[in-house]
């Protein structure tokens, strides 16, 4: 018995992907969150099971400016390099449809916010304070995270931002579990999603 349910559960599962896939038309699917939410392991994974191309922000931001992000911060400050980062997003964003994950500061833009409504869906990855200590503490790499306590300065970005991020279409809480079983729960949540108008779902 089982060995037959798993063929039908896997079919079940690439049928919605298509599914999704389809109805986003020209659309991206936009990740956000909070650093160490898992928006680059995650949204690659999500890419893959969609058959779409997965971007990274961040990385387009440092190909744009030749040099590292800390740097960027360190050299130019944090108002410039979310200028730069406004505008690779607005950039990438009309290039075709894709899987975009952005830096946990991105959507705090209106302008970016208003874009990535207009050309996408927007995905939280919404995460506990604990699980995302665990995380980033592991790479020393997050400019944000230089100034002063982790812990205090995670807190305080939770709380300016975690009201923001509840305008996207559609919030995962992301935890220590495998990463597909967060893709699962994305792709039904798209599959579901009111604005994709999937006939059925």
């Amino acid at each position: 018995m089982d060995s037959q349910a798993t063929p039908r559960k896997r079919q079940s599962k690439k049928e919605r992907a298509a599914a999704v896939r389809k109805a986003l038309d020209a659309r991206n699917i936009v990740l956000i969150g909070l650093m160490g939410a898992g928006k680059t392991a995650i949204g690659r994974r999500l890419a893959n099971r969609l058959d779409l191309p997965f971007t990274d922000a961040d990385t387009e931001i440092e190909c744009a400016a030749g040099k590292s992000i800390s740097d960027i911060f360190a050299e130019h400050g944090e108002a410039h390099f979310r200028e730069g980062e406004r505008k690779v997003i607005e950039r990438l964003l009309n290039e075709g449809t894709q899987v975009l994950a952005t830096g946990g500061g991105a959507y705090m833009n209106e302008q970016t916010r208003t874009c990535i409504a207009k050309h996408g869906i927007s995905v939280w990855l919404k995460a506990d304070l604990d699980v995302l200590l665990s995380r980033v503490l592991r790479r020393n790499h997050r400019p944000l995270l230089k100034t002063g306590d982790p812990k205090a300065v995670m807190r305080n970005l939770m709380e300016q931002r975690y009201p923001v991020y509840g305008e996207a279409d559609i919030a995962i809480q992301s935890r220590d579990v495998p990463h597909e079983v967060i893709v699962d729960e994305i792709v039904s949540a798209l599959y579901n999603c009111p604005l994709l108008q999937i006939e059925g779902s």
